[in-house]
């Protein structure tokens, strides 16, 4: 048997082999045009600096005002549970806060670029998020709400043991550890190659403003900043898509010129495994990816526990899908829209840009680059998506490491006058 199945392994990844070697490229053929030399190339201008800066100056503004002026109400849940679930949010924060938690900047860069090289079957991801829906309104959050939870691995502890808890908490820290590094540094290296924007700069901004908010001012800044970023996103996604219909061509042109150069597929019910995307691997595989980003993720369980009712949370939760939706579809829009722009020349293959995920940011400063703040506001929106993604990150770790890992555990007694100090500094750590 053994053997067998070594066979078939064997077997299956020669197939795999065989079958890529005859998988069509990217995109088919592109005329060759341009050079480096003859690009043209935004500058990013103090008037991009400023727009940057009020929306990072606001994100921190946010944190300093409830980590210092808002103080718990007597009544209220104990200190801890205010710091760590924003005790009694409401649900429209807390929509934008979801919504924008799981919308990384990678995504942001690299949905518009899969869109122009590899055309639109993959915008089927939008119809496995509105399946998770049910499963999240029926199946997890009634449960979480029952039982009470702060953190989703105290599940974990009641219907198995501590062990598993524990073991659950520390996979969860090293995951969103990496996680956020990569959905900070990889859209930084793709903003700096393309707008000039220092790469440290940028990294070092996102992190400062993060741990700054998030730790002072604990899930109600959090939730707040991230609604204000979520403005931010929608503006500069609104703002590109604007001006991209008055310089390149409105939703008649795009399609057309997305259809005529074949990017327009959203029925491929291929089965070979080296298909690039099929019907069966968005909807399908996309399906318990959203799961897991709305219904197992601490991030996401805590921000919906911080409402009084599962009702709210039942709300919250159909409205953050739905704006997921709505943000991704103006993303994919987007990325048809450059296409039509750069048709017949390809901005990758001619060296204006080196890589996939610079197409967006180059599109911004190629065409709308002397328009003021333009550049500027689209790079906030960037960094608003890095911000949502790393602060509740951040919250959410502080959770699972004081409740999961300290207390569960090592065992270790937290008074509760003390339990937001002991929470502040695992968010700083």
């Amino acid at each position: 048997m053994k053997l067998f199945g070594i066979v078939t392994v064997i077997g299956l990844l020669a197939w795999c082999v065989v079958a890529q070697e005859h998988a069509g490229s990217d995109g088919g053929e592109w005329p060759e045009c341009g050079s480096e030399e003859n690009a043209h190339r935004g500058e990013f201008t103090p008037y991009d600096y400023s727009a940057l800066a009020f929306m990072l100056v606001v994100s921190l503004g946010i944190g300093v005002f409830y980590g210092y002026f808002v103080k718990p109400k007597k009544d209220a849940d104990p200190e801890s549970n205010e710091f760590l679930l924003g005790s009694g949010m409401t649900v429209f924060p807390v929509t934008l806060s979801l919504t924008t938690s799981f919308i990384t900047a990678i995504e942001l860069l690299g949905n518009p670029s899969e869109m122009f090289f590899s055309g639109t079957q993959y915008a089927l991801i939008v119809i496995s998020a509105l399946l998770v829906i049910p499963v999240a309104v029926k199946m997890f959050y009634p449960i979480y709400y029952k039982l009470n939870l702060t953190s989703c691995y105290e599940y974990l502890g009641m219907r198995f043991d501590n062990k598993l808890r524990v073991f659950g908490g520390i996979l969860y820290i090293l995951q969103m550890s990496f996680y956020t590094s990569v959905a900070v540094l990889a859209p930084a290296i793709a903003l700096s190659k393309a707008t000039g924007l220092d790469t440290h700069v940028a990294v070092a901004l996102i992190y400062f403003v993060c741990i700054f908010y998030s730790s002072q001012g604990g899930m109600k800044a959090v939730v707040i900043a991230d609604t204000f970023q979520a403005c931010v996103l929608a503006i500069s996604l609104i703002l590109v898509v604007a001006l991209g219909w008055h310089y390149t061509g409105g939703p008649g042109e795009v399609f057309s010129m997305a259809n005529e150069h074949d990017r327009i597929e959203l029925l491929n019910t291929d089965v070979n495994p080296t298909t690039r995307h099929s019907v069966y691997s968005v909807i399908i595989g996309g399906f318990f990816y959203w799961t897991s980003l709305f219904c197992t993720n601490q991030a996401s369980v805590q921000k919906c526990m911080s409402l009084k009712s599962l009702n709210k949370a039942k709300k919250a939760i159909y409205f953050a899908i739905l704006g997921l939706v709505l943000v991704f579809l103006f993303n994919f829009y987007t990325g048809l829209m450059t296409f039509a722009h750069y048709a017949e020349c390809d901005p990758l293959r001619s060296g204006q840009i080196s890589e996939k995920d610079q197409l967006v940011p180059f599109y911004v400063m190629d065409v709308f680059g002397h328009i003021k703040f333009v550049t500027g506001i689209f790079v906030a929106g960037i960094f608003a998506a890095s911000l949502g993604t790393v602060a509740a990150a951040l919250n959410s770790l502080s959770a699972v490491t004081c409740e999961d890992i300290l207390v569960a555990g090592v065992g270790l007694k937290i008074p509760p006058e003390k339990a937001s100090k002991y929470a502040k500094w695992m968010s700083l750590g």
